[in-house]
């Protein structure tokens, strides 16, 4: 795997001796060096590796069910919800629907490594069905052994190409797909999904393969260009890995190769919106962006002052950002 060389220059303000974090979070790289970064190759069988997984949790009964929580917020009836994933993995989270009349559109929703307590609210889909799965190991589908902290949860079977926790979050959204297409079949063909950080990453791992939803925006993803990422310093999930990476050596890229959502982004080919961060102490910018440089359909940028961090700008900058997904979205 080639490795994309760290560049240098940038804005001093926003250098170590300025950040909190006791390290750049812009690693020096101003915005047009950003959108050179390159994503690595993969290995010769990246797309029959997970074109295989993907033929296998088409297969999978996902029985969805719902369980109405009588509860009406912001315009939305509230459903807990239930499915079965690859590896009978139960699956929890939500189901939002609109109050009055029938959905028209579909989406799927994943959180960051954050976990998701609840639905997010404030989106503006009201003919929207709209399902909030949280995947494995996480929030509402935690299950031992499996560690729901960050640190634990990212390593988790890395040492297993195969079982590598991050294949079964990634089948965790197309079994959700086909949960929301078993509950709403007449939505196919208009079904989008979303996802921010760990749920960006995870989004282009599988939407490379997934043909049933039609858009996509991804918010910071993490997960691009792991060679470069194992470089940058950050206190998110990429941390962990370098630590592991300091113990196993290269072994890692055994594992990981195959877990490069740069690497899948170039097997994208439905319209995608990203929005991505000049400066983000957890995701590093330049896996952000080799991700957004690989896509290879239609694709839009919004790029925010920092990602993971507070900032004067945060509440402009994030009203904006809805405004353009709500637009993006407008003809799912």
């Amino acid at each position: 795997m080639a490795r994309q060389e760290k560049k240098r220059g940038g804005n001093g303000s926003s250098g170590s001796a300025a950040s909190p974090y006791g390290f750049d979070p812009t690693h020096g790289y101003d915005l047009q060096q950003l959108l050179q970064v390159t994503a690595p190759q993969g290995p010769e069988d990246f797309q029959a590796f997970w074109q295989k997984k993907y033929a296998a949790a088409l297969k999978v009964q996902t029985v969805p069910v719902l369980k109405d929580t009588g509860g009406n917020f912001k315009g939305w009836r509230v459903f807990d919800l239930a499915y079965t994933s690859t590896d009978v993995f139960p699956i929890g989270g939500w189901l939002l629907l609109p109050e009055g009349g029938e959905p028209r559109r579909g989406f799927i929703i994943t959180h960051g490594y954050g976990n998701r307590e609840q639905p997010d609210y404030h989106l503006q889909f009201q003919d929207a069905a709209i399902l909030f799965p949280c995947l494995r190991g996480l929030g509402r589908s935690q299950r031992q052994p499996i560690s729901n902290e960050v640190k634990w949860h990212v390593l988790h079977d890395i040492d297993k190409p195969e079982q590598y926790i991050l294949r079964g979050c990634v089948e965790d959204v197309w079994t959700g797909v086909s949960a929301l297409l078993r509950l709403f079949p007449y939505l196919s063909g208009h079904v989008g999904y979303l996802g921010q950080s760990f749920g960006g990453g995870i989004g282009a791992l599988a939407l490379a393969w997934e043909k049933r939803i039609a858009r996509a925006h991804l918010s910071v993803p993490t997960f691009g260009n792991h060679p470069l990422r194992l470089t940058l310093p950050n206190i998110g999930s990429g941390a962990s890995l370098q630590d592991y990476y300091q113990e196993q050596g290269k072994s890692i890229f055994t594992t990981l190769q195959y877990y490069d959502a740069a690497t899948a982004a170039r097997f994208i080919h439905i319209p995608v919106h990203c929005a991505l961060a000049l400066y983000d102490p957890f995701v590093p910018p330049p896996g952000q962006f080799a991700l957004f440089n690989a896509l290879r359909g239609p694709k839009e940028r919004f790029i925010l002052t920092a990602g993971h961090h507070s900032y004067p700008e945060q509440e402009n900058e994030e009203l904006k950002l809805q405004t353009e997904v709500e637009r993006f979205f407008r003809n799912l």
